[in-house]
C-alpha cells in the first residue's frame, strides 16, 4: 500500500498538539480545568461545561473496546492491502471513547469489552496514528 494514497490528517489550531504528540508515540487527551471531564476529539471548549480552561493531559493509553466492525471492502485505493481490518470505538481508562483500529490479532479475535492498549503506526515521519492492541 502506497502511503502517498491513503489520506492523512490535517492538522489545525485545535488538533495540533494532538498529533505532535502522536508523532512523538504520545496519546494526549484534553482536560476542561474547570469541570474535570476529560474528553476527545479535540476542541476549543469543553462539551460539559462549554469551558474553555482545557489543558493538554497524557492518556494512560489503556482501554476496552466498546464496538467494532470488520472492514472488508477497502474505502479506496490507500486501503487495499489493509483488509480485512477493525474499526473500533475504544474506551479510554480516563473516559473519553474515542474511533481507531485494533491490531496485532486477528480481526476473529476482536469482542467488545477487550482490553486493549495504545501503540502508534507511523505514516510518514510527519504523522503517526494511534491504534490499539490487545492487553496482554
Amino acid at each position: 500500500m502506497s502511503v502517498s494514497e491513503r489520506p492523512l490528517p490535517q492538522p489545525d489550531h485545535d488538533t495540533r498538539p494532538y498529533w505532535e504528540a502522536a508523532r512523538r508515540h504520545e496519546l494526549l487527551i484534553q482536560s476542561c480545568l474547570s469541570c474535570g471531564t476529560h474528553y476527545f476529539y479535540p476542541r476549543p471548549y469543553c462539551p460539559l461545561c462549554l469551558s474553555e480552561l482545557t489543558a493538554w493531559v497524557p492518556a494512560s493509553g489503556r482501554g476496552t473496546v466498546y464496538a467494532f466492525t470488520v472492514v472488508h471492502r477497502p474505502p479506496g485505493p490507500g486501503f487495499a492491502e489493509r483488509g480485512p481490518y477493525v474499526v473500533a470505538l475504544v474506551d479510554l481508562a480516563e473516559g473519553p471513547r474515542m474511533m481507531s483500529n485494533i491490531v496485532g490479532c486477528a480481526p476473529e479475535e476482536v469482542h467488545s469489552g477487550m482490553l486493549v492498549h495504545v501503540d502508534f503506526e507511523d505514516l510518514t515521519p510527519e504523522v503517526s496514528l494511534p491504534v490499539f492492541r490487545p492487553a496482554r
